[in-house]
């Protein structure tokens, strides 16, 4: 992102302001941040969601702008907090989109569907055939991370995606994504307001705040050196005591 700035109608102040970072291949990014901070808005930018005001998006060198957006986003996973299953679609056809819409072939698409159900740990002669309706919160979010990895995509955008789930289950789906990136290195661009959230799962965090990157680093960076004051409120308490999120490990199952 070279000098990238989003300024909606009539907004007094842009949403995004003057960005520059870089996001190597392979990296966990967490955008962290408030509400409002135009961290959301700043990974749309990536898929073209939202158009820049100004400044450069570019993809492995590639300019986001001369690519057809359907096709780029065709190549970019993208998970929300909602979910959005499709309600009548099962769970291997909610899957199976993006390659139905590539043209893939049925068998390797039936193939590919039961290797993601198996990374995400839903056995899938259980939950192949299963309408959304039929699943638990986690299940559901599980099964959003499949499709979005479901066309092999070097990019994977997750906003805010465990948000709206139970403490226990957000513990597990951070435990998941965090082995999925392990076994894949798939670039993950992941937002979130929670600080724990950020400190477990993050390579590097970049701290936004009233449209401005302040602050990017790797977590104990973050904690141990606070930019300034509104990173220091971010992470509120004691940095020692914040570093026993870090040093928590992941649960193997």
């Amino acid at each position: 992102m070279r000098t990238l700035a989003v300024r909606y109608p009539n907004a007094r102040v842009p949403a995004v302001h003057d960005v520059d970072l870089t996001i190597e291949a392979g990296e966990f990014t967490v955008l962290l941040g408030p509400s409002g901070c135009g961290k959301s808005t700043l990974l749309r930018t990536i898929n073209r969601l939202v158009e820049p005001t100004a400044g450069t998006v570019l993809i492995d060198g590639v300019d986001a702008r001369a690519r057809d957006p359907v096709e780029l986003r065709r190549g970019i996973g993208y998970v929300i907090q909602a979910v959005g299953l499709f309600p009548h679609y099962t769970v291997a056809e909610n899957v199976g989109v993006v390659p139905r819409l590539l043209g893939w072939p049925k068998p390797q698409i039936g193939a590919r569907v039961d290797e993601l159900l198996r990374l995400i740990r839903l056995e899938p002669a259980t939950y192949r055939n299963r309408k959304p309706r039929e699943l638990s919160g986690g299940e559901a979010q599980r099964v959003g991370v499949a499709r979005a990895l479901a066309a092999r995509p070097r990019v994977l955008l997750m906003d805010e995606p465990f948000a709206a789930v139970d403490a226990i289950v957000r513990a597990s789906l951070q435990d998941e994504i965090a082995r999925v990136h392990r076994e894949l290195r798939t670039t993950v661009v992941f937002v979130t307001h929670d600080v724990d959230e950020a400190l477990r799962l993050a390579d590097r965090i970049v701290v936004m705040n009233a449209g401005r990157v302040v602050q990017t680093g790797p977590p104990d960076e973050i904690l141990e050196h606070p930019a300034d004051a509104f990173v220091r409120e971010l992470v509120g308490v004691d940095p020692q005591t914040r570093r026993l999120v870090l040093e928590r490990p992941l649960i193997e199952r």
